[in-house]
């Protein structure tokens, strides 16, 4: 599913894009602002990334993004890897975040004006 969020053929809210990633809004957030930073190319476990420093620097933005763009210090990430087989790191707010977490279009515009 993800490798055909980046080619196009199932549209998203993208936060970030670069030519090696992708940052998007789940469609399922569990708050406002949740986040999936995936490479473009496939790789199936996070750990395989070959820019995985590049690619940690990535979650660090949207991150701290999302704590300017919804009021919170509390930033959750998660890697697990089992419910979509392409690497990708879930990044969202935790407690006391601002904002409704399905206003895709708006979330994803604050996220897009809070990166540095």
């Amino acid at each position: 599913m993800f490798c055909r969020i980046v080619k196009g053929e199932i549209p998203s809210y993208k936060v970030y894009e670069d030519e090696d990633f992708l940052a998007f809004l789940d469609i399922s957030p569990q708050a406002p602002g949740h986040a999936q930073v995936i490479p473009k190319r496939h790789y199936r476990w996070v750990w395989d990334v070959p820019q995985i420093g590049r690619y940690f620097e990535l979650v660090q933005k949207i991150a701290k993004a999302e704590q300017k763009a919804f009021g919170t210090e509390w930033i959750i990430a998660k890697i697990i890897g089992d419910e979509v087989p392409h690497a990708h790191v879930w990044v969202f707010p935790g407690e006391g975040a601002h904002g409704e977490k399905k206003a895709f279009e708006e979330n994803a515009q604050k996220l897009r004006q809070s990166l540095p």
